[in-house]
């Protein structure tokens, strides 16, 4: 950038305000990465079928910015079927991916200086959005067994306009029960200036039976929620870039807004992809949740060997969140899995509590993921 010209402020509150780690270590050659939250299996066949399909079709030309109305009206429907909610279409905004979704939410809700509560360890990005924005996060640490602080949180309430929570969570695999939720819809009837943004990203993959309740049930206060989506997770489509938001429609269209302001229409072939994704059956959905959960189980045996972690029991996601007895700090530790041939994030990326954690992705293939664990689990052994 040539003398005299700087970037805009926001620039400059986004690498103040992010805990996103730039660099995960110089990892040797033949390292496992267990970094990203990414499926291993690609997407399903049939997806991408339909997708070539509609290329060839010549399904290449703009959308309706607000999306297909094909594939509004099938989210509505299935958000209608999964939580109970009933969804018409004109609540559904369609996003480039599960981001935008939230960056769009971020930017239509939010004014320079407005408190946003974040409940962590969470999702790293949410912080560097809320600077775009200008706002001001204020982080809700947990209470002692991982669960909302919910007193804390009606603390700041009364002059902050957004809370946001990531569940089932990211980076803990934790998953929000009924009674947590009701706290939070009495929190919104208390402050009718709040709004709830839920991230229900993973919201199809829950183990152990665990009951999975969307934000979207708080039938007292519909006024007062958006829920962020994403085809991402639950249907392997991460290169694809499709999410949404649905929220009633006084909240709906300031998101489309200033997602079509920002990002302009989604590409039509990937719509056509995504209403095939819509056809998956319960029953494949529930072999990819078995699978997920049989490796959660993998981590927590093997993990479970080592007196120096210690780890909750994720419910939810494809996430395990370990403490590790050490003198090093969380990006030291990260660093030096990564010289052991494993790769994972630092837990202070997702908060001041993540301190002394390091997250792990358990949504690698079985073979690379028993690898992975024995490095890290050699790793611990010589650490200080």
């Amino acid at each position: 950038m040539s003398a005299g010209v700087r970037a805009a402020v926001a620039v400059e509150r986004i690498t103040r305000a992010s805990r996103r780690s730039a660099t995960l270590g110089a990892a040797v050659e033949g390292a496992v990465s267990l970094a990203m939250g990414e499926p291993d299996g690609g997407t399903p066949p049939a997806v991408v079928d339909a997708a070539i399909a509609a290329l060839k079709d010549g399904r290449t030309r703009y959308a309706p910015m607000t999306g297909a109305p094909a594939l509004r009206g099938a989210i509505a429907a299935d958000v209608t079927g999964r939580t109970g909610r009933q969804t018409t279409p004109d609540e559904v905004v369609l996003t480039h991916g599960g981001s935008a979704a939230l960056g769009a939410a971020f930017l239509a809700l939010l004014n320079p200086g407005d408190k946003v509560l974040i409940p962590e360890p969470t999702y790293s990005l949410y912080a560097d959005q809320a600077a775009l924005a200008g706002a001001e996060v204020v982080w809700v640490p947990p209470r002692r067994d991982g669960s909302l602080d919910l007193e804390a949180l009606r603390r700041e309430a009364a002059d902050a306009r957004l809370l946001v929570l990531c569940n089932p969570g990211n980076p803990t695999g934790a998953v929000y029960g009924p009674a947590e939720l009701l706290g939070v819809a009495e929190l919104l009837l208390e402050n009718p200036n709040l709004v709830l943004l839920s991230d229900e990203a993973y919201g199809t993959i829950v183990f152990d039976g665990v009951p999975f309740v969307s934000a979207l049930s708080l039938e007292r206060v519909p006024g007062q929620v958006l829920v962020c989506g994403t085809f991402s997770k639950s249907y392997a489509m991460t290169g694809w870039r499709l999410g949404y938001v649905i929220a009633p429609t006084a909240l709906a269209d300031p998101v489309s807004l200033i997602h079509r302001t920002l990002n302009g229409p989604l590409n039509t072939f990937v719509q056509d992809a995504a209403l095939t994704a819509l056809e998956t059956s319960e029953e494949d959905l529930e072999q990819l949740r078995e699978s997920y959960q049989a490796r959660r189980d993998l981590v927590l045996a093997k993990l479970g060997t080592e007196p120096r972690v210690s780890l909750r029991r994720p419910q939810g996601a494809f996430y395990a969140f370990p403490r590790i007895d050490t003198t090093l700090g969380s990006d030291a530790m990260a660093a030096r899995f990564a010289e052991a041939g494993v790769l994972v994030r630092p837990g202070s990326e997702f908060g001041a509590s993540g301190e002394g954690h390091v997250r792990l992705s358990f949504a690698t293939d079985t073979e690379s993921l028993e690898a992975a664990l024995e490095r890290l689990l050699a790793a611990v052994r010589d650490m200080p």
